[in-house]
């Protein structure tokens, strides 16, 4: 296919991108809007290195902390060295949690300089212990109200 140049004078046909120049420009904007919208980050709270004078002072264990513990052997769960079940049934967990979360509401005790109900729960798994039994041990606590959960390796030196 081949066109020949004659003298006809006849117009050759071109492309107008005005249009779809304008049309990318409205496309680069809205994604421009839409990008700083978009969740980019996850908070998760480090403990601040000790300054120098703080190595001297003894820290005191909180009476309130409540430790949730995965047995390795029998995937037992404990409460504080108390046994409430098994991973394969939370529910006795959660009750039992709830249970103590109403007592503190009730008796106003309270996260230290807040208003807070103290909720804070950690729990306590060895690395032998599958990701789903852990996971569902913080869906039972979350449930039950707990917040913040912390999450702390049993078995460091296996």
């Amino acid at each position: 296919m081949s066109m020949s140049s004659g003298g006809s004078g006849g117009a050759t046909p071109q492309i107008n991108v005005t249009p779809l120049i304008d049309v990318l420009l409205v496309l680069l904007i809205i994604f421009m809007v839409i990008t700083p919208m978009k969740p980019s980050r996850f908070e998760a709270k480090v403990p601040a290195e000790p300054k120098p004078n703080e190595n001297e002072v003894i820290p005191r264990p909180n009476p309130l902390t409540l430790v949730v513990a995965i047995n390795k052997a029998d995937k037992k769960i404990t409460l504080n060295n108390e046994v409430v079940g098994d991973v394969t049934n939370t529910a006795d967990l959660t009750n039992r949690l709830t249970a103590i979360f109403k007592e503190r509401d009730a008796g106003g005790v309270f996260r230290e300089g807040t208003n807070e109900v103290e909720k804070t729960l950690f729990i306590k798994s060895p690395r032998s212990v599958k990701y789903g039994e852990v996971v569902r041990i913080i869906d039972a606590v979350k449930q039950a109200g707990a917040q913040p959960i912390g999450l702390q390796i049993d078995d460091l030196t296996e």
